[in-house]
């Protein structure tokens, strides 16, 4: 599928631009062709010699852009005040 092939591999950013990860796999509703999350392998060293075993999830929610990075959005914006 031409849209995970351009997901995986791009660097995930909080609204500081700090690193989070990079996209390893995602998470899809097969029925609706849903994206429902990102799931990310935490970089450095560990991540290049293939023993890190951390993930994290980022629910589809939580993503305010995707392009060459995949940009989260800030935590404020979560919230309906």
């Amino acid at each position: 599928m031409k849209i995970v092939e351009d997901i995986i591999g791009k660097e995930v950013v909080n609204t500081d631009a700090k690193l989070i990860g990079k996209v390893a796999d995602i998470e899809f509703d097969e029925d609706t062709k849903e994206l429902i999350s990102l799931i990310l392998k935490k970089g450095g060293i560990s991540e290049t010699l293939n023993i890190s075993k951390s993930e994290d999830v980022i629910p589809y929610d939580m993503i305010s852009k995707i392009g060459d990075k995949i940009l989260l959005k800030d935590s404020f914006d979560l919230f309906d005040f």
